[in-house]
């Protein structure tokens, strides 16, 4: 058998979608970052990209960026941070985002999603046992499978189905000498709902283990100052690895670890995506501190952002949308439906109403239901989201009077676009 015959004969979960390319899978969204941008032509509001703070396009984000292109080019620092990738800038952002989320240490990351899973690889060894929320960011998972010990998987925010994997996970490094390394999430980015971060430290005391915790969706967003989700629940000091990536309040590429000096020391000299990886470019590294001290000294993008949230989330429950648990910025709407009834109403929605937001359907969630994800921002207006509410509930009344089920659907699910 030829390796390659895959590429033909199983192109994947996702890849079996390839002809809907550029529409529904890989779409070109076009246009300057805010609450309304270009799709094949037409005007959308946009509620899929995570700009919460809305620093993406802000003059003075876009003046520093281009301020620190123009003065060091994309190239500098050459080289590995360990090697000759080291600057003073690196440094100084990196004792900021410390201070920030009040953690000892920190140490910058390429990228989120390489980072975190290259620091589970480097904190366990065989004889550690992770155990970690199932609806974890593929990022985890990845970062778990890498793992040459055992793992558990505990029912999604269910401290039971925790303490019950805690015991099986004790059991076992009594016996290999190992530990216990706990992994959760600040706002799971699907469902939009916080880690239980508090019930989780508060096991602490009858179990040895440290907590990793993923805050990507609520590092600037959650938080009297933006510190995030142990900021929330005021838990920070109990979290022992502390992430956050760039890519989302700080409009950005590129991540960070904090917590103790031993161990960011240790994730130092230890990360093989950071050993083995060009350092950050100079240009990223002073846009994030330009990013960060805007963060900290204007509460009013916070405030805006949160503005939205309570006003969108409010009106579509008011308008009867399950919007689920969430308690962030994320905000599911979900829907019953199948594939092709799920590719027919983002057309609609695409096309004649002018809305675009990521659709999430099986098998990330289970079949018979559709997730529409909206990312609000404090570039949106309380008009995108009374326009999107309307557009919504016709959109509603379509799906369940059966419309997408019928010629609809099968035109839509088999239209190469």
């Amino acid at each position: 058998m030829d390796i390659f015959d895959k590429f033909t004969k199983n192109m994947g979960s996702l890849g079996q979608h390839t002809d809907a390319e550029g529409y529904y899978i890989f779409p070109k969204l076009e246009g300057e970052l805010n609450s309304r941008m270009q799709f094949n032509g037409r005007e959308v509001i946009t509620w899929s990209i995570n700009n919460y703070l809305g620093l993406g396009n802000h003059p003075e984000v876009r003046k520093v960026d281009a301020e620190a292109a123009a003065a060091w080019g994309l190239a500098y620092p050459m080289g590995a941070r360990a090697m000759s990738g080291a600057t003073s800038e690196h440094d100084a952002l990196e004792l900021e985002l410390a201070e920030f989320v009040s953690k000892e240490s920190a140490v910058l990351v390429n990228f989120g999603y390489q980072g975190i899973l290259s620091a589970i690889d480097a904190l366990v060894s065989r004889h550690d046992v992770i155990v970690y929320d199932s609806e974890s960011h593929a990022c985890i998972v990845d970062g778990v499978r890498l793992h040459s010990g055992r793992r558990f998987a505990f029912e999604h925010n269910n401290i039971a189905s925790l303490e019950k994997n805690l015991k099986r996970a004790t059991n076992l490094v009594e016996k290999s000498g190992g530990g216990i390394l706990v992994i959760s999430e600040g706002v799971f980015g699907m469902r939009g709902d916080q880690g239980k971060l508090r019930e989780i430290v508060a096991l602490k005391d009858k179990y040895q283990f440290r907590l990793l915790v993923d805050d990507a969706h609520g590092f600037g967003t959650l938080g009297e100052t933006g510190a995030g989700a142990g900021e929330e629940q005021g838990v920070q000091d109990e979290i022992d690895v502390y992430f956050s990536t760039f890519a989302k309040s700080m409009a950005s590429v590129g991540a960070f670890f904090a917590g103790s000096k031993e161990m960011i020391r240790f994730l130092k000299y230890n990360m093989r995506s950071q050993i083995f990886a060009k350092s950050l470019m100079m240009p990223v590294v002073i846009g994030a501190r330009k990013r960060l001290q805007m963060l900290r000294t204007m509460p009013e993008f916070k405030n805006k952002l949160w503005e939205n949230v309570n006003y969108l989330q409010s009106n579509l429950k008011k308008e009867g949308f399950d919007i689920g648990n969430t308690n962030s910025c994320v905000t599911p709407v979900y829907l019953q439906g199948g594939v092709p009834e799920a590719k027919a109403m983002v057309y609609d929605m695409r096309e004649n109403f002018g809305i675009f937001t990521s659709i999430v359907i099986y098998p990330v969630i289970p079949k018979g239901m559709v997730i529409l994800r909206l990312i609000p921002t404090a570039s949106h207006t309380i008009k995108d989201i009374d326009e999107t509410i309307t557009a919504f509930k016709k959109i509603k009344e379509r799906l369940d009077s059966g419309y997408y089920r019928k010629e609809e659907a099968a035109r839509f699910s088999t239209t190469t676009v």
